[in-house]
């Protein structure tokens, strides 16, 4: 009889709790538990349904205490940036789309404010959005400048006093259902960014569907038409392109984690699944294409987060590179839909259902593999700091 023994957890292998504070590890298993009780039990039906509801999430994600969770003051929590890492691991366990609410929230509009802003910007929005009460999106790219922000068209244009914004963004998470956007725009004098109320005339935000991916996510269009806003408005701290790079790393460096937690959910469950399908009158587990395949999810699993928590230490040091971050989210990522798409796999055709979260995650992180940097920049990044030479044009 072959020889049986307790299952064991993939990341119990890596004994990487050993590398995590005992703070950081409360602060992870307080969002799991979250996720398992608010979010596990609905995801499938958000998904399908092709919605999620946000405002009743917000105010909950805020007592929780994740939006903005890694920036200090203003009602945010100031965790260790391994922490909110570690969040954003758990929230994409149950669903990318979620983790995009919070890191859009949290990393870009937030953190925008939080760092380029003036203090009565900041005092004005980051303590309600802290609390859920006011949600933020983040208007960068548009439908014809993703990878190269630089050629955004939207312009911002100084009238007296004010400036009137013209122009569109796509892709935007949350915009239909924000109070406050941050938008990105030429000037004379550069790339300048701009706090911009969602009620100011002019301002509209229809939704993008039809989506394959995301779908527990609401995405879509800016339309800024002729928005006319006081100099107040502007970020004082941020001129040229090097502002909202600033924030894309913020929401990178989430992305590193957070696509670990949708491969570990694909992975335990295609364990899981094997453990409990009977084929040829033994269980799937017990074949060894099966356990050759969930040793290879299992090793890239690993791995990863081996890297995360580098990444993460190096960033609460202070010494975290953007190119670093580039080697956390093109490699991450990577592996995450590959381990999703092997997971699928083993669970056969029940793989392709919601009754199992593997083909959600699969189709997400088809998304996630896109944005905030497409995995070809992230490579030209990491090419541009090894040789020197930059291959963007």
């Amino acid at each position: 009889m072959a020889q049986r023994t307790a299952p064991t957890l993939p990341l119990a292998l890596f004994s990487t709790d050993q590398l995590i504070s005992e703070e950081d590890r409360a602060i992870r298993d307080t969002v799991r538990r979250f996720v398992a009780d608010r979010i596990t039990p609905h995801i499938a039906d958000w998904y399908e349904a092709g919605t999620m509801p946000v405002r009743e999430l917000a105010p909950e994600l805020g007592q929780l205490g994740v939006l903005g969770m890694h920036l200090e003051g203003y009602g945010c929590a100031g965790t260790s940036a391994t922490a909110y890492g570690l969040a954003c691991m758990e929230l994409e366990a149950g669903d990318s789309g979620l983790r995009s609410l919070v890191s859009v929230q949290g990393s870009l509009a937030m953190f925008a404010i939080w760092k380029h802003g003036s203090e009565e910007q900041k005092q004005e929005w980051l303590p309600r959005m802290a609390a859920g009460e006011a949600i933020g999106c983040f208007g960068l790219t548009e439908p014809d400048f993703g990878s190269n922000p630089a050629g955004m068209r939207t312009r911002a244009v100084r009238e007296g006093a004010d400036w009137v914004l013209t122009g569109n963004k796509m892709w935007i998470t949350n915009g239909s259902i924000a109070d406050v956007a941050v938008v990105w725009a030429q000037t004379e004098e550069g790339i300048r960014g701009f706090v911009v109320p969602t009620d100011t005339p002019g301002f509209s935000a229809p939704e993008i569907k039809k989506k394959l991916s995301l779908r527990a996510s609401i995405t879509s269009e800016l339309v800024l038409d002729g928005v006319r806003l006081p100099d107040t408005a502007m970020l004082p701290g941020a001129r040229g392109l090097s502002g909202p790079l600033s924030c894309l790393n913020e929401a990178r460096f989430g992305i590193v984690f957070g696509s670990l937690g949708a491969a570990r959910d694909c992975l335990e469950t295609a364990i899981s699944y094997a453990q409990e399908r009977e084929i040829f009158d033994k269980p799937l587990a017990a074949y060894q294409l099966t356990q050759a395949k969930l040793a290879d999810m299992t090793l890239e699993l690993g791995k990863g987060m081996l890297l995360a928590l580098q990444l993460g230490r190096l960033k609460d040091e202070g010494s975290l590179t953007a190119d670093q971050v580039s080697l956390g989210k093109l490699n991450n990522v990577r592996e995450a839909i590959a381990i999703a798409r092997e997971a699928r796999t083993i669970l056969g055709a029940a793989g392709i259902t919601l009754e199992y979260p593997v083909m959600r995650h699969a189709n997400n992180l088809e998304s996630v593999l896109t944005y905030e940097g497409t995995s070809e920049v992230h490579q030209l990044v990491i090419g541009q700091a090894l040789t020197g030479q930059s291959a963007f044009r």
